[in-house]
């Protein structure tokens, strides 16, 4: 993939409109969780470091197009960049809500965000007048976005064609540049062999995934309700556990194009004891049991690979060269069915190849069990990281191409 990267570029003196992944979770007008913002934080500061005047945007939660809410503003990102940014500024992060009517004026050393672009009317529709009115703000348009870089919007896609047809400056900020970089060596080149570990309630969602990783992957453990559909396509009775029987065949054909690792012992409880309106605290106080997958009985529900058949699996991590994670293989949340997903998560830590992993659920088990400097590469793409391992054209990406 040939794109230009804004480490290559001379900023100096430049109007650089950056567009980030900031939909972070705000409560009582603060920033909740700040992994996003953490991971936008260098491309910002090598942009000012490169003597630009930077204009930040990004889209925060679903808000109603054409309308101010806010509770979906970027205020509190204002406040977080401005402390994080500090000495860096010369004066506070402003946030930016007329910049659609009038001209956002900025020097070199300073930063500005804009407010909300799903405040905009067009914005998803990938309106071309919005998209040209977010080209005319800036010199050089920085995609830094992975999270959004499979939507055609006109912050993501609009604004590169807006700008590539006047003759400016396009390129892939480092954050994007890093994930791009990261699954091209994961999918379009990867070591073998190669193991993928795909979690999930249902093959459904995880359909093109598993196709996709088929082709390349000399063997992949399933998990959650995957695995229970995957064992049912082997005869087995998963009792009450969630499971897709009209997809046993598509299981079946997926097991004849590579190896799939299924546990011989998972961990049950009984769908009696669970209050579906409050699953995870009704598992807290179910019985756990750990059983063979031939004797699951009819009230049983599958919701963790046992820790005997997690240590095997593991070894299967450890002989591989290459690595890609996207889902737990249990309830994690809930320790007493964790014990699976903790196991694969360590082997994945101890491994000597290459791991790359992404996928909310994915990232807390890592952060829950504290594995994450040992994986290669965490991915801050929840549903671009799914199309791009499906091989999907990412919009956003396709539009970067020299």
């Amino acid at each position: 993939m040939n794109f230009l990267r804004m480490s290559e570029l001379n900023l100096t003196d430049k109007i650089v409109l950056i567009r980030e992944d900031l939909n972070v979770p705000i409560k009582a007008g603060k920033v909740a969780s700040d992994a996003r913002l953490q991971a936008s934080l260098p491309t910002i500061k090598m942009a000012l470091d490169k003597g630009a005047a930077v204009i930040v945007c990004s889209h925060l939660g679903r808000p109603t197009e054409d309308k101010f809410e806010a509770a979906y503003s970027l205020a509190p990102v204002a406040d977080y960049l401005t402390e994080k940014l500090g000495d860096q500024l010369s004066q506070p992060v402003a946030l930016n809500s007329d910049y659609l009517n009038e001209e956002v004026a900025i020097k070199a050393g300073e930063v500005i965000l804009l407010e909300n672009v799903r405040f905009n009317a067009g914005e998803k529709k990938n309106d071309a007048t919005l998209a040209k009115r977010y080209a005319s703000l800036c010199d050089v348009f920085v995609m830094d976005a992975f999270g959004t870089a499979h939507r055609a919007q006109a912050s993501t896609e609009g604004v590169t064609q807006a700008m590539r047809a006047t003759g400016k400056t396009v390129c892939a900020g480092p954050l994007l540049a890093a994930e791009l970089d990261a699954l091209s060596q994961a999918l379009q080149t990867p070591a073998q062999p190669m193991l993928a570990i795909v979690g999930g309630s249902k093959v459904s969602t995880k359909l093109e995934v598993l196709h996709s990783l088929a082709t390349l992957c000399s063997q992949i453990i399933v998990g959650g309700g995957i695995a229970n559909t995957f064992l049912a396509a082997q005869g087995h009775s998963v009792g009450a556990s969630l499971y897709e029987p009209d997809l046993l065949d598509t299981a079946r054909d997926i097991m004849t194009k590579t190896e799939i690792l299924l546990p011989e012992y998972v961990v049950v409880a009984d769908k009696c004891d669970i209050d579906f309106a409050d699953f995870t605290g009704s598992l807290e106080k179910a019985t756990a049991t750990i059983k063979a997958v031939h004797a699951i009985d009819a009230d049983d529900m599958i919701l963790d690979i046992a820790p005997q058949s997690a240590k095997q699996l593991a070894v299967a991590i450890t002989k591989a060269k290459t690595i890609l994670w996207n889902g737990p293989v249990g309830v994690f949340e809930v320790d007493a069915y964790g014990a699976g997903t903790q196991i694969l998560a360590q082997a994945v830590q101890d491994s000597a190849g290459f791991s790359i992993a992404g996928g909310g659920d994915t990232l807390a088990a890592i952060d829950k069990y504290q594995v994450a400097d040992g994986v290669s590469y965490m991915s801050t793409g929840g549903g671009a990281f799914l199309e791009f391992v499906e091989g999907k054209t990412l919009p956003a990406v396709a539009a970067l191409e020299l």
